[in-house]
């Protein structure tokens, strides 16, 4: 069951996104940013913004600023559903390099601050790695370059450590995006209409963890978010 601050917490981020896509489309700030970056680079400039868009979107959320920001931007940039496409597609390259470098290059310094969590997500993954990372990306919780970072250092294959993370990503790259791409809908509705499938997506997540977790945990803080007991 989803906490009241955890829908809080995604309603807040929501807003403050549809309130930086106002300031973008009617304030003079908003419309020099958009010449500046968005206009002059990526809007109208084929593959080529596209690719640029890509390249920043990679950069930023494996640094970890959040995808959800990656979502919205590319709704902007690109409309509704190639905005859902291309920031899922961004956020999974960002998902990608982190866990990269994570398995080729740090695992002996994040071995010793991560090593806990690798643990616990080899133990939650181990029967059904697909599923079970699709499940925690479905969640509205937690963190997600922590979560590359201890895929990357546990013994997760790639391949279905990838899928899975594309298809738990589409849901809220298509909330995010469906409130940047300032579709032709009167900006109350979209905005609900993100809300409510936020609230969807989410009650998802947290129903199939509670459902197929059996006793096993991912983190004990997404626990907590979502009402879960250390009980089978």
């Amino acid at each position: 069951m989803l906490s009241a601050r955890v829908l809080l917490k995604g309603a807040g981020l929501m807003l403050s996104l549809a309130l930086l896509g106002y300031l973008f489309n009617s304030s003079d700030l908003g419309n020099a940013a958009n010449e500046a970056w968005i206009d002059a680079h990526v809007r109208g400039h084929g593959v080529e913004g596209t690719l640029l868009f890509l390249a920043m979107g990679t950069l930023f959320t494996a640094l970890g600023l959040p995808r959800q920001i990656i979502g919205f931007l590319a709704g902007y940039a690109f409309g509704l559903l190639s905005g859902t496409l291309l920031g899922t597609l961004a956020a999974l390259l960002g998902c990608l390099a982190t866990f990269v470098y994570a398995r080729f290059f740090g695992r002996g310094p994040l071995q010793k601050r991560l090593g806990g969590r690798a643990a616990r997500f080899d133990r939650f993954i181990h029967q059904h790695p697909f599923a079970m990372t699709l499940l925690i990306r479905l969640l509205p919780v937690g963190s997600n370059i922590l979560t590359n970072l201890a895929a990357g250092i546990s013994s997760a294959r790639l391949l279905p450590f990838l899928a899975a993370t594309f298809i738990g990503y589409l849901p809220q790259s298509l909330i995010f995006a469906l409130v940047g791409s300032g579709v032709n809908v009167d900006p109350t509705l979209r905005i609900g209409g993100a809300l409510v499938l936020f609230v969807i997506s989410g009650a998802l997540g947290g129903f199939l963890y509670h459902r197929f977790r059996h006793g096993v945990s991912i983190d004990e803080s997404v626990d907590a978010q979502l009402g879960e007991t250390n009980e089978p």
